[in-house]
């Protein structure tokens, strides 16, 4: 049963898609990190990842539309072969669009990518980093040993390069609950990183961004070894507010696939929850002008994003 769509119905809610306003390409699964909330599943070991070819469709696609925001993630987007080709031919784009790069912060570290942060500055390429927490024991528990202290020093290097502090250069942070729990209030959170990252690391940022683990992949898995995942969705589903469902992020978002196809969300994409059923919908079969009304595809997992003040790449909503 969708619970969420019966949600829906019980408030007398419908979603449909809005003007698009961001492009989502989901560079691929490999990441150099293996965390237990990843809806990706990603890790060191994936080989699912955009080819040049792919990614200079999408590039030309997206130069025929007038959408103004290209939001790049994974995996770890900036360890595919071509992600400074896609940085570089998206920059050359007229009009200009901005670019979000969705980073590990340890990202840095790995070998050849010693002037990355330098590469992302001078593109002006705002940065969205994760850091689910300001405590060394929580972040190394859910990212793995030692990312804790790879993230501060990489957040001193971006704050180095103006990141945080120079208006054409955002520093964001999003915070993803350790365990079961959803988030708290985004503004407490903020507030407190921005108190703690500063004070003890002399760290500053632009926002916090507070966004809900999805029941899906591998932090399905971790709810399921743990008998939490049935309670999950419960907790989800009791958290539903219905004042959320205007500015869900799938209303203005579109959601690419490493092979080009066409989601309306991240999560979807990781459920394939596809657009045609016979066969995949790529985006360059698409007419940029078509998107609008387009009825959104949904599942229980949609619960995430609407329980309490809500979820989305721009964390919460209300």
């Amino acid at each position: 049963m969708n619970a969420f769509a019966e949600k829906l119905k019980e408030h007398g809610l419908e979603l449909r898609r809005h003007k698009t306003e961001i492009l989502q390409i989901n560079v691929g699964e490999l990441c150099n990190q293996t965390c237990t909330h990843c809806h990706v599943n990603a890790g060191p070991k994936r080989k699912e990842i955009i080819g040049r070819e792919t990614l200079d469709r999408i590039v030309d696609w997206l130069e025929r539309s007038d959408i103004p925001v290209v939001d790049i993630t994974g995996g770890a987007p900036e360890l595919i072969p071509d992600f400074r080709h896609l940085i570089e031919r998206i920059k050359g784009l007229t009009p200009k669009r901005h670019i979000k790069d969705r980073c590990n912060l340890t990202v840095f570290f790995e070998p050849g990518q010693d002037d990355l942060p330098q590469f992302l500055a001078r593109h002006e390429v705002e940065i969205i980093a994760s850091l689910p927490c300001y405590s060394k024991e929580k972040v190394d528990e859910q990212r793995g040993e030692g990312v804790f202290e790879k993230s501060i020093r990489a957040l001193k290097i971006l704050n180095g390069l103006g990141y945080g502090i120079d208006p054409k250069l955002p520093l964001h942070l999003f915070y993803n609950p350790v365990g079961t729990a959803l988030p708290g209030p985004q503004a407490e959170l903020q507030e407190d990183y921005h108190r703690e990252l500063k004070s003890r690391f002399g760290v500053v940022f632009n926002q916090l961004f507070t966004i809900t683990n999805m029941p899906i992949a591998r932090y399905a898995s971790f709810l399921r070894a743990a008998g939490e995942y049935d309670h999950y969705l419960a907790r989800l589903e009791g958290a539903f507010n219905s004042e959320t469902a205007e500015s869900l992020m799938c209303r203005s978002t579109l959601n690419i696939g490493w092979h080009g196809e066409v989601y309306d969300c991240d999560f979807n994409q990781m459920l394939d929850l596809q657009w045609r059923e016979a066969q995949p919908l790529f985006l360059w079969d698409l007419d940029p002008r078509d998107l609008e009304g387009r009825p959104i595809l949904t599942g229980n997992h949609c619960l995430g994003c609407t329980a309490g003040a809500g979820s989305s790449c721009g964390g919460a909503l209300t």
